[in-house]
């Protein structure tokens, strides 16, 4: 069996660890959920994402008639769930396989078998692996076949340095999100975490201990920050259009889109979910405008889909996310993206808005547009809902049932900016979930409208970006 990461290879040879790395690997392994996972028939290509850096370990079972992926230190948190797929490629399936293991398994037809030379694991991140499988070969073939004393493979993972202090602990993260020290999403100076706020988000997180969270504010005047768990992985929910909406207006910029162009509302990119224009006839026309626009104002997921698609498709759309060095944000599968397998984070959607209100992505007209449509969104219940009077946002939010998610620009009455970015999961459509980040947000709001905020009682030497745990 072939592992791939990214620059390193591991042969199959390896396969003898022994139990006591097993064991120490296990041991230090944080606890992780599994974000978002998918399996595509057409080119039998499994992505999974963790919301924690896991290391795989791969076996192949049963004459290598089955592939299993255990991902140590991951809990599930949702029943056993199963993808069937066709007459030689079974069933795909991710389970709780005991108490401290998931467990992705894929099974193949009686008469058919893995060539265990031909399988592949990469390591997109230390968060998000995906597995190419070869053609199933069969039975009667020669193929190589995992002895059956053998362990499971162990692919090494190189962890962030880390430093730790009495709350926090401190990572060096490498470019590109964070090309300079100094700098977020290389334009916002960083000055110092906000650690009087702490306490009291802390303090709620709490009370609400059932819910897992990662949020991300910056006070765009000041520098000063608070991030707890920003770089976790979330499923993006609606936020993921945030992002493709800037990427059209970029389009835009560079001629090669129109606002009144006409787009065609096509069979394949009508969906269910949010929106108005999966109700019109197939084949209708739209202005790109008219369709953007809807795409955020009342999050409409056919519309989403008619732009992905006018833009070039997920993977172009992607590799733009990447240049922007956007570490987490991927579309897997057009909308509606009810499982949640599209994928970003706190820090992701904070730096999209950093680079646009710095017109780093696109013109100062573009930026206005983009604020424009953002301000006029229809929903209110998270972010805005711990706002001031007088407050304005430019927001995005998004919500499958099991995870919901805001990210805006905050203007306040006193003339501070700041920007926020926040993603929950709850129990499914569980009202906590809402009231927890309108209060976060309350907290935040009150603590930035104070004339002096003290963010920190340390020097601010050379800012290093901070997670607290």
């Amino acid at each position: 069996m072939l592992l791939t990461r990214t620059k390193n290879t591991l042969q199959l040879s390896g396969l003898l660890t022994s139990l006591l790395t097993v064991f120490l690997l296990n041991s230090t392994v944080k606890a992780a959920t599994v974000a978002s996972w998918g399996f595509d028939s057409n080119r039998n290509y499994l992505n999974f994402t963790t919301d924690e850096e896991v290391q795989p370990e791969v076996k192949l079972l049963d004459n290598s008639s089955r592939l299993a992926i255990y991902l140590p230190g991951v809990t599930l948190g949702y029943p056993q769930a199963s993808q069937r797929v066709g007459s030689v490629i079974t069933k795909v399936q991710i389970q709780q396989f005991n108490a401290y293991t998931t467990r992705i398994l894929i099974t193949l037809a009686p008469g058919y078998a893995f060539d265990s030379s031909q399988v592949n694991l990469q390591e997109d991140s230390p968060k998000h692996w995906s597995l190419q499988l070869p053609r199933p070969v069969r039975e009667g073939v020669m193929i190589p076949v995992q002895p059956p004393e053998s362990r499971p493979i162990i692919i090494p993972v190189q962890p962030p340095r880390v430093s730790t202090g009495s709350n926090t602990t401190k990572f060096d993260l490498a470019p590109p999100s964070f090309t300079n020290s100094n700098l977020f999403a290389g334009v916002v100076p960083l000055n110092l975490p906000m650690k009087a706020l702490e306490p009291h988000i802390k303090a709620l997180m709490s009370r609400y201990s059932f819910l897992k969270t990662g949020m991300f504010f910056l006070d765009l005047d000041t520098g000063n920050y608070l991030n707890i768990r920003g770089d976790r992985v979330f499923p993006a929910a609606s936020t993921i259009k945030l992002p493709i909406l800037v990427a059209f207006f970029q389009d835009l910029d560079a001629g090669r889109v129109s606002l009144q162009e006409k787009l065609t509302m096509r069979r394949d990119l009508v969906t269910n979910g949010s929106g108005v224009l999966q109700y019109e006839r197939v084949g209708k026309k739209f202005t790109a405008w008219e369709t953007v626009y809807k795409m955020i104002t009342i999050s409409d997921n056919t519309a989403t889909n008619m732009i992905i698609d006018r833009l070039g498709g997920a993977a172009k759309l992607n590799q733009r996310f990447r240049s922007w060095g956007l570490k987490n944000t991927v579309i897997h599968h057009l909308l509606a993206d009810l499982r949640g397998t599209n994928t970003t984070s706190s820090e992701d959607m904070a730096q999209v808005l950093a680079l646009v209100v710095n017109n780093k992505l696109v013109s100062p007209q573009s930026r206005e547009q983009v604020l424009y449509i953002l301000r006029h969104t229809t929903v209110h219940s998270l972010l805005p809902a711990g706002l001031g009077k007088g407050a304005t946002i430019a927001n995005k939010t998004g919500d499958i049932g099991f995870l919901i998610g805001d990210a805006g620009f905050i203007t306040m009455p006193n003339g501070k900016n700041y920007l926020a970015a926040i993603f929950v999961r709850r129990p499914y459509n569980d009202t906590r979930g809402r009231d927890f980040i309108r209060q976060v947000s309350h907290l935040v709001y009150d603590y930035l409208s104070q004339p002096n905020p003290v963010a920190s009682d340390t020097e601010s030497g050379s800012a290093q970006l901070t997670h607290t745990r």
